[in-house]
């Protein structure tokens, strides 16, 4: 290659590492504050920014509380009971839309309602469901919405079903109708239909999905903080109110336990979409709903 050539191709060369090194320090900025957090976890001080020495101590101490504990086990149920109930609405809405005509007027109001459940502000959510859980539960004499663990569920469920939809939606947007007419043809039911060929295909979007629910749900703090009744504070709200006072490495500790377990279930999930023979590209896609 010429001299004149060989610039020119370094030329073209240098705004790709430019790129590269702004990648780098833009997950640096986002992925170095977690670090930390995990780091100050082995803390054996009192407080968290005050570096004493490493142990672990702060583990012991935060699996020793019963208000630690509690919020962390609350925040538990309620992301767990929020991913089967988003799952399940979700993919009904997603194969709802995945079917429909193009162009249907029902479709197309119900897209823009779950669109416009993603953009809404949390605090907008917080308002509005917390007297209309009074009414149902205290006016309308519904118990189980005085219930904290169901005001949770359905809150968190309301603001995650969106994402599920959409992602079940993508998953079965290029699925091949004649699979389920080839069925019909060989007189399967509508129930074994969907139970033999739709759930099977959707199966990925509804598994994404159902992690993505989980993952809100276990850390929203707006939404939570206006409707948690006593007995019932999720782990999110309790390190608010700690927040005001003095940061402990408790906090930390099981933060970091937090962060594991959500990672070992990113894994969970997408070891079994690798098992169900998706690729690598199409494991992503199907987190990201494309």
């Amino acid at each position: 290659m010429s001299a004149p050539a060989h610039r020119r191709a370094r030329g073209r060369d240098l705004p790709a590492r430019l790129l590269g090194v702004w990648g780098v320090i833009v997950f640096a900025f986002l992925f170095l504050p977690i670090l930390v957090i995990v780091m100050y976890s082995f803390n054996t001080g009192r407080l968290l920014a005050a570096w004493h020495g490493f142990g672990f101590d702060a583990y012991a101490s935060a699996l020793g509380n019963d208000v630690i504990t509690g919020a962390v086990i609350t925040s538990l149920q309620a992301a767990l009971g929020t991913a089967l109930l988003a799952s399940a609405l979700g993919t009904l809405g997603g194969i709802a839309l995945a079917r429909a005509r193009p162009r249907a007027l029902w479709a197309a109001a119900l897209t823009f309602l779950l669109a416009f459940t993603l953009v809404t502000p949390e605090i907008v959510d917080g308002i509005a469901l917390l007297p209309w859980f009074v009414t149902l539960g205290v006016d309308g004499g519904l118990a189980p919405f005085n219930n904290g663990m169901v005001r949770l569920v359905i809150a968190h469920t309301a603001i995650s079903m969106a994402t599920v939809t959409f992602v079940v939606r993508a998953r079965l947007a290029g699925m091949d109708r004649r699979l389920e007419e080839a069925a019909a043809d060989l007189y399967a039911s509508p129930l074994q239909r969907f139970k033999d060929i739709t759930l099977p295909l959707a199966w990925p979007g509804i598994a994404a999905g159902g992690l993505l629910a989980f993952t809100l749900s276990l850390d929203n703090t707006i939404v939570a903080s206006f409707i948690q009744q006593p007995g019932y504070t999720p782990w999110p709200v309790y390190i608010f109110s700690m927040v005001r006072v003095s940061l402990r490495p408790e906090v930390a500790a099981i933060s970091t336990v937090m962060l594991v377990l959500t990672l070992l279930a990113l894994a969970l999930v997408g070891y079994v979409l690798r098992r169900s023979g998706e690729s690598a590209g199409g494991v992503v896609k199907t987190f990201t709903g494309g």
